[in-house]
């Protein structure tokens, strides 16, 4: 009785979890461990400062626009630090290419980039201090309920974070590390 109780629960979980789809975030450029590509180009640190390419698939239904965060929790500063902070990405659009997140070229896609921890707009890279152990890097896809957030691109993180969570759908996260 017992064993057949147990099976029908595993089908039942696995009809469930393969129903469900999932709303999941790839990239073709990142891996377990970021590279000097994705490092940032000042505060000590000389890589390149390039965004990696990112798409995503499965969104939950009523999705209406998507927004892109990076965060490293592990940074000394006793609130982590925000790398990139991108919103108001059309639902049309399910992925952003490498290097979207230098301002100084034209935008392919329309979306808002705001203020990071660096103090800038755009895609600010990896840049621990050296001799520290790797921090995580997460890169998080957010599915929202709104067309677009009222915000510009002089919008804190803590602010963008805060508009997020009120309209979240969904979100999915991919973690890479870094070290120096």
């Amino acid at each position: 009785m017992y064993f057949s109780s147990f099976i029908s629960v595993l089908i039942l979980w696995g009809a469930t979890s393969l129903s469900a789809g999932g709303f999941t975030l790839y990239s073709n450029d990142l891996s377990g461990q970021l590279t000097k590509t994705q490092e940032f180009s000042g505060f000590g640190c000389d890589g390149r400062n390039i965004s990696p390419e990112l798409h995503w698939s499965n969104p939950p239904k009523g999705t209406k626009s998507f927004a892109i965060t990076v965060y490293d929790p592990d940074a000394p500063t006793g609130s982590g630090w925000w790398h990139w902070v991108v919103f108001n990405i059309p639902s049309s659009v399910m992925s952003l290419p490498a290097d979207f997140g230098n301002v100084a070229k034209a935008p392919m896609i329309h979306a808002t980039q705001s203020v990071t921890d660096y103090g800038k707009v755009g895609f600010g890279g990896a840049c621990p201090p050296k001799g520290d152990r790797p921090h995580r890097y997460i890169f998080t896809v957010h599915a929202l309920n709104v067309d677009h957030l009222d915000l510009d691109s002089k919008a804190s993180p803590a602010l963008v974070g805060y508009m997020l969570g009120m309209h979240a759908l969904g979100k999915s996260t991919l973690v890479s590390y870094y070290g120096r």
